[in-house]
């Protein structure tokens, strides 16, 4: 590897406002750690042409003393975001060789930004799934294996591709998406930073839809600061969004004072799950002393309706999915296959070009939408959905965040839980509530398992206040001081 891919986002924005460096030698540094770390299956299309254009373009505006924010940086997006002329698939068979004719809000922020694209990342079929192992350009590789042990590790999902390059250093930063965990729950099993805005802090348009109400795109770094960055340049206001909300998008990185003095943290006591592994109870509790360390006021707060989070997530979500998904019948674009009329086009179409974790959602979705069950179970779950925002409400009358852990476990090993959709979807039994809540939550790396893997802490906050939530992260990472690195950074 390239001492450049070791740049954090904000070390390389300083070197190239110096001229320490090129975004051109930039850009080809990282064009060789997406080679080297090519078996991890992270970048499904690469641009390299397209980044060495847009880097000599980014030289020329520094070279005047101009440019974005993001001026040069080496990012990858997660194959959800449609990107003008490059390929855009949501990682799945059905949208065959679709390629946009327009861009994503998100990634067109970030270009105008001065941003430069290396290529698409690989994640969970239409953001279907928690471990990347449901694409249909198979699974991503987590950069990260137990100690003495070479099996390989799912980076957790959807935004597997995404998480595994940063953190193998193939990219300095990435977009992403989160659903019910899909930033957070891979950034904590890769060591890597994962933050997910407050809902309509970005604009979804031109992003392929999972859930509608629940999908929220954020960034994927190796530094809350980097984060920072990303956020202020990915979030806007767009009017082509009717969920996107019209407030000002703060200089995130200002927030990162070092001072959290007299702030008030959370500790849900609901989170407190039976059968939680001790490593997992003991960094919780070494987070709260951080936190206390760095002059922070911890309570005991309740959130009870927590436990209805999942099984109402995945009542609201399938439901979501199969109306969006609905759109997908082979006939305006991506996969067709033929059949004798054009109700059989359609179901061989959907049959052949959906994997298995899709059709099972949309058929589960269908079921809690169809007549007789609508009031049962979809909008039950809308009603306890509205509970989980209420506890959350009432539980920030009297602190300013939450800290949880972000994942029960540590990366598990590809193949291991995918034929157990149950232990598969538990995954997210920390990170959920916050997506049904429509609230911000970010994933820092605050340790390492006993078997050598990365643990990360998550850290909650109120709506449209990712400055606190930054402010603290901050602090809770230098605490942390995580300097452990994957193991096949360069294999």
């Amino acid at each position: 590897m390239s001492d450049l891919t070791n740049l954090t986002l904000s070390d390389a924005r300083e070197k190239l406002r110096n001229k320490d460096i090129t975004a051109v030698e930039l850009a080809e540094a990282h064009i060789d750690a997406m080679q080297q770390t090519a078996g991890l299956n992270a970048f499904i299309f690469n641009t390299e042409e397209k980044a060495i254009e847009m880097a000599k373009a980014s030289d020329a505006k520094l070279a005047k003393g101009e440019g974005g924010i993001l001026e040069g940086i080496p990012v990858g997006v997660k194959d959800l975001f449609c990107t003008k002329d490059v390929r855009t698939t949501a990682s799945s068979k059905i949208l065959g060789d679709f390629t946009p004719t327009y861009e994503s809000t998100v990634t067109a922020n970030m270009w105008a930004d001065g941003a430069v694209l290396l290529g698409k990342l690989n994640c969970d079929e239409f953001a279907m799934g928690s471990s990347n192992e449901t694409s249909f350009y198979g699974p991503v590789v987590n950069p990260w294996q137990r100690q003495g042990d070479d099996t390989q590790l799912v980076p957790g999902g959807s935004s597997g591709g995404s998480a595994a390059a940063v953190a193998a250093r193939a990219c300095v930063a990435a977009t992403a998406t989160d659903t019910g965990g899909s930033i957070r729950q891979p950034a904590a099993f890769t060591g890597t930073v994962g933050m997910k805005p407050t809902y309509g802090r970005c604009s979804r348009w031109g992003t392929v839809a999972f859930a509608s109400s629940l999908d929220q795109a954020g960034p994927i770094t190796r530094t809350v600061r980097d984060a920072a960055i990303m956020l202020e340049s990915m979030a806007s206001y767009d009017v082509k969004d009717s969920t996107s909300v019209n407030v000002a998008v703060p200089a995130y990185e200002k927030a990162l004072t070092g001072d959290i003095k007299g702030l008030k943290i959370g500790i849900p006591k609901e989170f407190k799950v039976d059968g939680m592994p001790e490593e997992i109870q003991a960094l919780w509790q070494q987070g709260i002393e951080w936190l206390k360390a760095a002059g922070a006021e911890i309570h005991d707060v309740s959130l009870p309706h927590t436990k209805y989070a999942l099984p109402a997530y995945y009542i609201v979500a399938p439901a979501e999915a199969s109306s969006n998904l609905a759109r997908y019948d082979g006939v305006r674009y991506g996969l067709r296959v033929a059949g004798d009329n054009i109700d059989e086009q359609y179901a061989n179409s959907r049959a052949e070009g959906f994997g298995d974790e899709v059709q099972r959602r949309i058929l589960i979705g269908t079921y809690v939408l169809s007549a007789g069950y609508y009031d049962a179970y979809y909008k039950k779950a809308q009603r306890v959905r509205t509970l989980i925002k209420q506890d959350f409400d009432q539980a920030y009358a009297k602190v300013d965040l939450m800290l949880t852990p972000t994942t029960p476990t540590a990366a598990f090993g590809i193949g291991e839980n995918i034929g157990d959709p149950l232990t598969m979807y538990l995954n997210d039994i920390f990170t959920v509530s916050v997506n049904m809540a429509g609230l911000p939550g970010i994933s820092i790396p605050a340790g390492i398992s006993a078997n050598g893997l990365p643990l990360g802490l998550q850290l909650i906050g109120k709506p449209f206040d990712e400055e606190t939530l930054f402010r603290a992260a901050d602090v809770m990472e230098q605490a942390a001081d995580f300097t452990a690195l994957p193991q096949l950074m360069a294999k």
